[in-house]
């Protein structure tokens, strides 16, 4: 597990991004520290509250043995940073990515964006007496972080498991945030979309104050905000499809068999763009608007649930409308959520009533709305 760390409670991150600022270190913050496996040593000179620091902390280790191969399965398990993954002298060969196996590859860094899962496997080339140092290396122009680097060590079956390695890390290049090429991340299963989707909606994602001066991001101009009270998806199993709040951001797509979003951002920050219910096909993506007709691999294009966006860029993906819901579509930041970014799908509405809500989920929504009659709930934030 990948991920960087703030030392600030979360709600706190939240009172600042949120606030009405046009402050950019406010509504970016700036993390602490890059783990892996919950694990990195600090820098304690940047302490500057009098909380006890201990240098030299202990890192994740990891033990291999000369000439077998290891299967890896990474994930991003952080709050917004895209990490770089690598093991110095050591290439890495994906094979999967968000659990859909791809045809194989050789590379040496490996990019996850924020809940972003990658399977790799790592031949183990090391002699018995051999420690390398295992990297997530934050890029500087992707975010903010006093500590961009995150170490663990891999200790092959005779090295002293105290020693600390003395290798090289791969050159990493300046990158534009996003994720490889598609061309790369073909999928091992062929699966053909849809060229002529039933249903297209083109989706323009900004960043702007609201009318109290506090900043939100806005898809077609409108920003999400839950409520607790009225759970889209049991509104839509009792027939209630409309009239829905504007805040709730849902897009009706009634009986769609297919349905293609076109995203493009116009604003500076990166995105791990992630659907719920379904693997998506990436059609495309990259610098600027979609020129409407360019689709990378089209017979069998990549299959994910989460996919970098770039700063002012594009992603157009689609997805097969065979599974009735209320499905989220948001950015995996946390406090990009907290600012509204996310809508929400809503498919095959008329099967949504046919469904059998789980007692449990019912039962809890009872005792939520018994518990908020009550009790005022604190919402700072958009409420993802």
């Amino acid at each position: 597990m990948l991920g960087d760390y703030h030392h600030e409670e979360y709600f706190k991150i939240v009172e600042q991004v949120v606030s009405a600022t046009n402050d950019f270190k406010k509504y970016v913050p700036m993390s602490d520290n890059n783990l892996i496996n919950g694990k990195n040593d600090y820098n304690c000179s940047q302490v500057t509250n009098g909380t006890k620091c201990t240098p030299n902390a202990p890192l994740a280790q990891f033990r291999f043995r000369s000439g077998k191969t290891y299967r890896l399965r990474l994930i991003n398990a952080g709050a917004a940073a895209l990490q770089r993954f690598s093991i110095d002298g050591h290439s890495l060969q994906v094979i999967a990515n968000d659990f859909t196996p791809i045809v194989p590859y050789e590379t040496n860094v490996v990019s996850l964006g924020v809940g972003q899962r990658s399977d790799v496997l790592v031949k183990a080339i090391g002699k018995p007496q051999d420690a390398y140092w295992m990297r997530a290396t934050l890029a500087a122009n992707c975010t903010r972080s006093t500590t961009l680097y995150g170490k663990g060590v891999v200790l092959y079956e005779k090295a002293d498991r105290n020693v600390r390695p003395n290798t090289t890390a791969y050159h990493l290049p300046e990158i534009n945030c996003a994720n490889d090429d598609l061309a790369k991340t073909v999928p091992l299963f062929p699966i053909t979309p849809d060229p002529h989707p039933s249903s297209t909606e083109i989706i323009e994602l900004d960043f702007k104050p609201n009318a109290t001066g506090h900043n939100v991001f806005l898809f077609n101009n409108a920003t999400f905000r839950a409520n607790y009270n009225n759970p889209l998806l049991l509104l839509a199993n009792q027939k209630n499809h409309t009239p829905f709040q504007p805040e709730w951001n849902i897009y009706n797509f009634g009986s769609n068999k297919t349905i293609r979003l076109v995203i493009n951002n116009l604003y500076v920050a990166v995105h791990p763009m992630h659907i719920h219910g379904h693997n998506m096909f990436v059609l495309s993506e990259g610098d600027g608007p979609w020129d409407g007709h360019t689709i990378t691999n089209p017979q069998n294009p990549q299959r994910r649930d989460t996919q970098m966006l770039r700063r002012y860029g594009h992603m157009v993906i689609q997805i097969d409308a065979d599974n009735p819901g209320v499905w989220p579509f948001h950015c995996h930041i946390a406090w990009h959520q907290s600012m509204g970014m996310s809508l929400n799908i809503m498919e095959r509405p008329d099967e949504i009533k046919q469904r059998q809500i789980p007692m449990v989920m019912a039962q809890t929504c009872r005792d939520w709305d018994a518990y908020s009659s009550k009790n005022v709930v604190e919402q700072i934030d958009a409420g993802i």
